[in-house]
């Protein structure tokens, strides 16, 4: 039974502009700058060093640290430098700059049944392959799918609900790459040893819901289940709760509410880690916005600037005010069209100045829209009351941690509260201070 969670709100999607564009395989950068983080956890540490040459798969960088990913070369050439550079999330990081040889020669790996590879070498393959969800929380996927001991889940969700405005890029996989994609649903289902999978597509997404659910006609326990078009639908805790009616814990994660949830994307890497042994050095970006001139999918480089795939989707047709690398509600905004695309890039956005609020933010008139559109069911306007003050050890009252950093509240808000920045610089207080 499909139910509906608290919250959330119903923006204009704008995924007419890349929805039914065929993927297509991006030019071939001339250099890439692929920084040494681009995961949750511990940065790798460069295996290379500057005159090395390098293929297409070449391991790069590698971590001794459980919580973190190995990065790989998307480019035959030679290494040129190794240091900081911009970075889509962080600012700047460390990075592994590669000037490409035009010959696009890829490192040799082997291919091998998945459906008679045993669960310890899916492991080290997905390990090796420095896969990470690519649902833009590019959490090592390791870590996630492997459970901890005493640990069991019954149930694992594929999440293909895409709820971010402008974004079509899963919808693409899953209708293009339908029978990879449910490759690495069943590999996925087996090293969890699931009982019953799911797989959560929104309702406007008709295509893709027809051609997995023909694909999985003779799949007893995998079920496609359209959901309710509303956004943040392809949230974790939203999708448990739409398709199983369960709820995680304060604090907790998925397999404490019995069930485990992964996007389209990162199946589809570990079909292709685990049937090819390739390792993750490319992804599916959309490149869309009303700036730009021909908004498309592009099967992407990691590493590859994002500047140069806004120039080979036509560039921008008028004043860009904005750019921003992954949807619109959560996506960080960028100072330099010089950052690289990395794993969690989901898009590419280039918005007019129309398109965003440049609003001064007024006094709070205490509407209480913001609590009614919250999908966790937290009131911003007393967290944001505690974070003005300063009285950062009042936030455990309210359960700032819980907050997804939708930006529901901030959608809805007559009076333009910057409340996601205002949640963000809690967190990082009480992580700073230490303070629960």
């Amino acid at each position: 039974m499909v139910r509906a969670f608290r919250g959330g709100i119903h923006p204009r999607y704008f995924r007419e502009l890349t929805r039914d564009k065929p993927l297509r395989e991006a030019k071939l950068p001339e250099k890439v700058v692929i920084p040494l983080s681009q995961h949750i956890g511990a940065p790798a540490e460069a295996l290379v060093k500057p005159g090395d040459a390098v293929k297409v798969g070449t391991l790069i960088g590698q971590s001794s640290k459980f919580i973190s990913a190995s990065v790989h070369s998307s480019l035959s050439g030679r290494v040129t430098a190794i240091e900081n550079r911009p970075h889509p999330v962080l600012g700047d990081a460390m990075a592994v700059v590669i000037e490409g040889d035009g010959k696009n020669e890829h490192e040799i790996f082997s291919s091998r049944d998945p459906e008679h590879v045993s669960s310890e070498e899916v492991k080290k393959l997905i390990i090796n392959a420095g896969i990470v969800g690519l649902g833009g929380a590019a959490f090592p996927a390791h870590v996630k799918l492997f459970l901890p001991r005493g640990k069991k889940v019954d149930t694992f969700i594929l999440n293909g609900a895409e709820c971010e405005p402008y974004l079509t890029g899963d919808y693409r996989i899953m209708v293009e790459k339908t029978k990879e994609v449910i490759g690495g649903l069943r590999i996925i289902k087996r090293i969890l040893n699931t009982e019953k999978a799911y797989v959560g597509i929104e309702k406007d997404k008709t295509e893709a819901i027809r051609v997995m659910k023909e694909a999985l006609t003779n799949e007893k326990n995998i079920i496609v289940i359209p959901l309710t078009v509303k956004y943040p639908q392809g949230g974790e805790k939203q999708l448990i709760k739409t398709i199983l009616n369960r709820e995680i814990p304060g604090g907790g994660l998925p397999m404490d509410a019995g069930c485990m949830v992964s996007n389209v994307g990162t199946a589809l890497s570990v079909y292709e880690a685990v049937t090819f042994g390739r390792p993750l050095y490319r992804r599916v970006v959309t490149v869309t916005g009303t700036m730009i001139k021909n908004p498309v999918n592009l099967l992407a480089r990691i590493g590859t600037r994002i500047g140069d795939l806004i120039e080979e989707c036509g560039g921008v047709t008028g004043n860009c005010a904005k750019v921003i690398t992954g949807g619109p509600m959560m996506g960080p905004a960028q100072y330099s069209l010089d950052v690289p695309v990395i794993k969690g890039t989901t898009g590419i956005l280039c918005l007019g100045g129309k398109e965003i609020s440049l609003h001064e933010e007024l006094p709070c008139i205490h509407c209480a829209r913001c609590v009614d559109v919250c999908p966790m069911g937290l009131l911003p306007t007393e967290m944001r009351k505690q974070i003005k003050a300063g009285r950062c050890e009042e936030l455990q009252n309210y359960n700032l941690s819980d907050c997804l950093e939708c930006g529901c509240c901030e959608y809805v808000c007559p009076a333009h509260i910057p409340l996601v920045h205002l949640f963000k610089l809690g967190k990082s207080e009480i992580q700073r201070t230490g303070r629960p």
